[in-house]
């Protein structure tokens, strides 16, 4: 089952920066992934937890290593949705630096249904 998608306002606006090429190679992974965003052995989902200070506990990553993108994201479980928090060409710090800000904007209301469709 794909859960659904749905994004932060600044990481829709760093999706919008992308080139063309790159912007269809981050949706092909984020789809993908939409299909099984938890953990190995079930998923494709890599936990973050700790990162340079910023807890990331509950956070997941999507690493596009010829491309040199992050895509950060969490999970409302009960309703299947996967929020796209991070979208970035920046290095693993910058990029979750920028996603530990964010978690300190929203909250705990990253973890929830509150974000636009992605699309």
């Amino acid at each position: 089952m794909v859960w659904e998608i749905c994004i932060t306002d600044e990481a829709k606006k760093d999706y919008r920066k992308l080139e063309g090429n790159v912007r269809k190679q981050v949706l092909a992974g984020i789809v993908k992934v939409s299909k099984a965003p938890l953990p190995s052995p079930d998923g494709y989902g890599k936990p973050l937890g700790n990162k340079r200070g910023n807890d990331l506990t509950g956070f997941f990553k999507i690493k596009y290593r010829g491309i040199g993108i992050r895509v950060v994201y969490t999970l409302v479980i009960d309703k299947k949705v996967m929020n796209i928090v991070v979208i970035s060409e920046r290095n693993d710090n910058d990029c979750y630096d920028l996603a530990g800000r964010l978690y300190e904007k929203y909250g705990d209301d990253i973890f929830k249904d509150i974000f636009d469709e992605f699309g």
